[in-house]
């Protein structure tokens, strides 16, 4: 029966494979780096497959189990954008993210108990959390770019180069991201109305939601009335990831939260 202790196992050589196709990727030697990082993808969704099977549930209810998924999608994020758009640093900061969430889950492990409370036995639950994390990651991969446009484009006319060169990414990484997030979403309401008897009730985490929604919503709007507010367009992305960030895990650090949200299982091992 494998553990949460035997992840270091799976997820150090995962990452040592992510890195190498990075590596790869700069040397412009793309057949291989994309076999390598594929092969790094497999080995951890071996882990994740197999830590499902022991806990004979999905390993999605404490932090640590979503961080799981985060640095699975991670690198597929980065895999998909570089084969289909050849962004190789794009590649190289996925496997820096996903290792850094890799980091916390070795260094902070967590006890996986295979109970869950009734309310996350929901058939709707895997599916909510697990578009969800997709969805994190595919809008973290746009929050970097978005970064990195700001960093190198401190002149106006300078980031409107920039951004003019990359938006088919970024709009495409951001549409795409809100569609998984619509989809978590409505999941979520599925689950809350089986589990709770409403779909949406605004606990401190939907309200979160919420705002991070409308947020990334905004961007898309943004983009088709003034197509030419490149700057106002990436701030919205960093604006939506820390939005995003509340409310996947800083919700939980929140006083009142903690009294009040539906939400708040998943910080206790």
């Amino acid at each position: 029966m494998i553990t949460w202790f035997d992840f270091v196992y799976f997820a150090v050589p995962a990452v040592v494979l992510w890195a190498c196709g990075a590596w790869l990727a700069w040397k412009d030697k793309r057949t291989a780096a994309l076999s390598v990082t594929t092969v790094g993808i497999v080995v951890f969704a071996a882990y994740i497959a197999l830590m499902w099977l022991s806990l004979e549930r999905p390993p999605l209810r404490t932090m640590g189990e979503t961080r799981l998924w985060y640095s699975f999608f991670m690198p597929v994020v980065g895999f998909v954008t570089y084969m289909r758009w050849r962004y190789r640093w794009l590649l190289s900061f996925s496997t820096l993210m996903a290792t850094v969430f890799v980091c916390i889950n070795i260094f902070k492990p967590e006890i996986h108990s295979k109970t869950l409370m009734p309310a996350l036995q929901s058939p709707w639950f895997a599916p909510h959390v697990i578009i969800y994390m997709f969805s994190y990651a595919i809008l973290g991969a746009a929050f970097l770019m978005a970064v990195y446009l700001l960093w190198r484009g401190r002149r106006q006319k300078d980031v409107t180069a920039l951004f003019t060169q990359h938006a088919q990414l970024l709009d495409d990484l951001t549409s795409t991201g809100i569609c998984f997030i619509t989809f978590g979403m409505l999941f979520g309401a599925l689950w809350a109305k089986e589990a709770w008897g409403h779909y949406w009730s605004w606990d401190p985490k939907e309200t979160w939601a919420a705002a991070t929604w409308t947020i990334y919503l905004t961007y898309l709007h943004a983009r088709l009335a003034s197509p030419q507010r490149h700057r106002l367009a990436l701030w919205l992305l960093v604006t939506g990831f820390v939005c995003l960030q509340m409310c996947w895990w800083g919700i939980n650090y929140l006083p009142d939260a903690s009294a009040v949200s539906v939400h708040t299982y998943n910080i206790d091992n």
